[in-house]
């Protein structure tokens, strides 16, 4: 799992499709539907981290956008 596409389609697979409109609040709703499966015992701990690491890499990545195009 690399990509913020890996996870969308991680999701899925169970049912879970997330689009909210703003790309920021997407990956923020991804994570929590993520923290759910976890704990609902569907997806294995690896699966969890690798999932929950792109999606922080991804959230890291937009706020650094979103204020550079502030700024702008």
């Amino acid at each position: 799992m690399k990509t913020l596409y890996d996870v969308q389609q991680l999701l899925k697979k169970f049912g879970v499709f997330v689009y909210v409109g703003k790309r920021l609040w997407d990956i923020e709703l991804m994570a929590l539907e993520l923290d759910h499966l976890r704990t609902s015992g569907v997806i294995s701990n690896d699966t969890f981290i690798k999932a929950k690491l792109v999606l922080e890499r991804e959230h890291h990545l937009e706020e650094k956008r979103e204020q550079a195009k502030n700024n702008s």
